[in-house]
């Protein structure tokens, strides 16, 4: 996943898993040259909205194992990743990401929804618990949306 790939990037260059948000936004912006620095900020309002990172006292804390991501040298995040994504996005990846394949996913995601009469994001739900993904954070998120829109 990209956003994944660049959060990790400035973590890996510095070897560590927290840095104050100003490093991580000269990583990003000048050393890198990916984003603009507003853009950087952008990105880690996204980051944190997927809960990669977390703020501390002015730092950035990575929320996974950032050595374990491996980013190719030609790697260039794409500016799409500092749209915020829907929940049921997030919950596609979170799928994908645990092995299925995203086409089959989302055709078994679509058949659970009209089987149960529920919104997409519940039958996403439903269908990533089945497969042992946890999805705590999404499935609240999900909950919400469904009060916001009584």
């Amino acid at each position: 996943m990209s956003l994944r790939s660049a959060v990790a990037a400035p973590f890996q260059q510095k070897g560590t898993e927290s840095m104050p948000e100003s490093e991580f936004v000269v990583a990003l912006s000048l050393d890198r040259d990916w984003f603009s620095p507003d853009q950087a900020e952008r990105l880690i309002d996204v980051a944190a909205g997927q809960g990669l990172l977390a703020h501390d006292d002015g730092e950035v804390v990575a929320e996974f194992d950032v050595a374990a991501v491996e980013i190719a040298e030609e790697f260039v995040p794409d500016e799409s990743i500092l749209q915020e994504q829907s929940t049921f996005e997030k919950l596609l990846d979170k799928v994908v990401s645990a092995g299925t394949d995203k086409q089959t996913a989302v055709a078994e995601i679509n058949d659970l929804q009209s089987r149960l009469g529920v919104t997409i994001e519940a039958a996403a739900v439903v269908y990533a618990r089945r497969r042992g993904v946890d999805v705590g954070r999404e499935a609240a998120e999900a909950r919400e949306e469904l009060k916001a829109d009584d």
